[in-house]
């Protein structure tokens, strides 16, 4: 009766989550009536983390911790190596170009059928998973040693479902909470943990349950780092201090609803919870205190849209965002002060129904803020062709090349609802509201590093996506910088370091080129003029202006830099430049162009657009 219990867990939670932009083929690939928390991000998550050295050595060699071509982009996703010289290598890189964090992606919780010895299925329930085949306990399978001791302490116990999970961390023993039924399991080099908790959620405070009274409980096996083999968090977390980098590792991976994919599915989050609260009472005993440790990332990623979350309404409240909040509980209980962070996506496409319009997406952002998630990091969705980057007056205009592999040979305006800043500009204000009502979030903007085609395909595991160039990431900058706090990029593991020369290089060559995000009308004593905020515009630089009917361009040095107060909640590096010049030249609700070089001649991607009465 278990061995058919598990099998029709396994068929509703089968579909496991991968990241919707792009993950390894393999399916145990890593993978991102009450009042509403307040979330409570790290006054410290985005802050400079100062290097422990100017350099140091270990056995992959010398690393320059220096850095040496800052970068808008601050932040990248990477994706698990077993060659731990690769991340010295990677943090190093990262560090060269201004990044200062790193968000890890992670692993999923699955649900596993067993055999009739209580041997573990692969994903499939075909074939013994040799993953998992080596665990054995008195000569018996985890599973079944577990169910006998369950058994030993009541018979009335049983194990209704198995879960598994990967990684290559080494937990340590704040892991379990009843060590006569939990332990570390080491057969040979591999290394397993056992966890058994109540199939109703409950997860116990005590152990004396489990003698007290019969019930079905959900084993939990992990396998994890080889023995003698570094956990891998603390080695993260240890080069974050080497390197100055924040380190955003991943929470475990909800299951995905089989009949809508883009929510978690309600049966076996409660065992998600457990296994958050487990992983995260280890991490309180092991990391508590560390600078390096930025926060973390939920993985599991949703459509932005119209949806509800109140923290009352089981019925009506967004399953993925009861998730988050559970998740939000936990990592406020055992981490208080570091933030979660999710990375949800936009999709603008007018021709879908599941589409929504800066004002939906809105909407959504308010409700994953009600959830108490601390930083907000939407997709901008140009590297899958979900959104374009285009401005107002571009509407009529045809749709990048690139993207018609996805929307067709169509304009901008029929294509999408509206473009990346349309959709930045309606969450920042978003932001702004929820921030007002007391809630304490951040809005970052994930730029995709990436192409929806595969002309010019990175590796075999970044699928149909293919690398795009610093120009194009120059001109996502532009689009989101004037409403978010920080700029991150999926992801430096494989789109940064593909090709010759790769982005990486690309951006370390041409790292101060002018990228301008805003400008505004600014007096300066009784000088009319213009304020452009952005990064590179130093003294020297030169600032064209044109528009529709105009006979002459106007060529105008920059006068001054940071004149002004600055903003709170800019991103590193971000200044502003002015400029004087005369408005009332230009006619009423024209579309002004202004474009920004370095003095070496060097035009920024993108000019930046603007309408302002004069």
């Amino acid at each position: 009766m278990r061995w058919l219990t598990a099998f029709l867990g396994v068929a509703i939670l089968a579909v496991v989550a991968a990241i919707v932009l792009v993950l390894p083929k393999d399916t145990d690939a890593p993978v991102s009536d009450r009042t509403p928390a307040t979330s409570s991000p790290s006054a410290t998550s985005s802050a400079a983390l100062t290097p422990e050295a100017s350099a140091f050595t270990d056995p992959c060699g010398t690393f320059d911790t220096k850095v040496a071509s800052p970068y808008a982009v601050t932040g990248y996703w990477l994706i698990p190596t077993a060659d731990h010289c690769t991340w010295r290598r990677q943090f190093r890189a990262i560090h060269e170009v201004g990044g200062d964090t790193v968000i890890r992606i992670g692993w999923g919780l699955q649900a596993r059928r067993v055999d009739e010895d209580d041997r573990i299925m692969d994903n499939k329930g075909e074939e013994i998973d040799p993953r998992y085949e080596p665990c054995v306990e008195d000569g018996l399978p985890c599973v079944a040693a577990a169910e006998r001791d369950l058994r030993a302490a009541n018979p009335g116990n049983r194990v209704s479902w198995t879960f598994v999970y990967r990684t290559d961390e080494a937990f340590g023993p704040d892991l379990f909470r009843c060590p006569e039924f939990e332990r570390k399991i080491t057969v040979g080099e591999s290394v397993f943990y056992r966890i058994v908790a109540p199939d109703d959620g409950s997860d116990d405070p005590s152990c004396a349950n489990i003698t007290n009274k019969g019930r079905g409980y959900h084993v939990i096996l992990i396998a994890g780092a080889e023995q003698d083999k570094q956990d891998s968090l603390t080695e993260l977390l240890d080069l974050g201090d080497q390197f100055g980098v924040r380190v955003f590792p991943a929470l475990p991976l909800a299951p995905r609803d089989p009949a809508q994919l883009t929510r978690a599915y309600k049966d076996g989050t409660d065992t998600l919870t457990t296994l958050t609260r487990r992983i995260l009472q280890d991490y309180g005993a092991r990391f508590q205190g560390r600078e390096s440790l930025g926060g973390f990332y939920q993985p599991f990623e949703l459509q932005m849209r119209e949806m509800s979350y109140t923290g009352g309404d089981p019925d009506g409240d967004h399953s993925t965002l009861k998730v988050y909040a559970s998740q939000h509980q936990i990592v406020e209980q055992e981490m208080p002060g570091k933030p979660i962070l999710v990375s949800p996506y936009i999709d603008a496409r007018k021709r879908l129904k599941f589409s929504a319009s800066p004002k939906q997406v809105a909407k959504g952002f308010e409700a994953m803020v009600r959830t108490g998630v601390g930083i907000i990091a939407p997709q901008d969705s140009r590297g899958t062709g979900k959104v374009g980057l285009f401005w107002p007056d571009q509407r009529d205009e045809q749709v990048d090349e690139r993207l018609r592999p996805v929307v067709g040979e169509t304009t901008n305006g029929t294509a999408y609802h509206g473009s990346t800043r349309d959709y930045y500009r309606e969450m920042s204000a978003a932001r702004d509201r929820m921030v007002a009502q007391g809630y304490n979030v951040q809005l970052w903007a994930n730029v995709e590093a990436f192409e929806p085609s595969a002309e010019e395909p990175c590796a075999a595991r970044t699928g149909t996506r293919g690398r795009t160039d610093k120009k194009r990431l120059d001109t996502a900058v532009t689009q989101v910088g004037r409403y978010v706090s920080k700029v991150v990029s999926y992801m430096w593991s494989d789109f940064f370091t593909c090709g010759s020369p790769s982005l990486a290089e690309d951006i370390a060559r041409d790292a101060d080129r002018p990228i301008p995000v805003d400008a505004v009308r600014k007096e300066r004593d009784i000088q009319d003029g213009m304020e452009i905020r952005g990064y590179n515009m130093p003294m020297g630089s030169q600032v064209t202006i044109t528009w529709d009917g105009q006979e002459t361009p106007k060529v105008v040095e920059v006068a001054g830099v940071d004149l002004s107060e600055p903003l709170p909640d800019l991103p590193t590096g971000m200044r502003t430049a002015w400029i004087p010049f005369d408005w009332t030249q230009v006619p009423d609700g024209a579309w002004v162009r202004i474009e920004v070089a370095a003095a070496d001649g060097r035009a920024a991607a993108e000019p930046l657009h603007v309408r302002i009465n004069a």
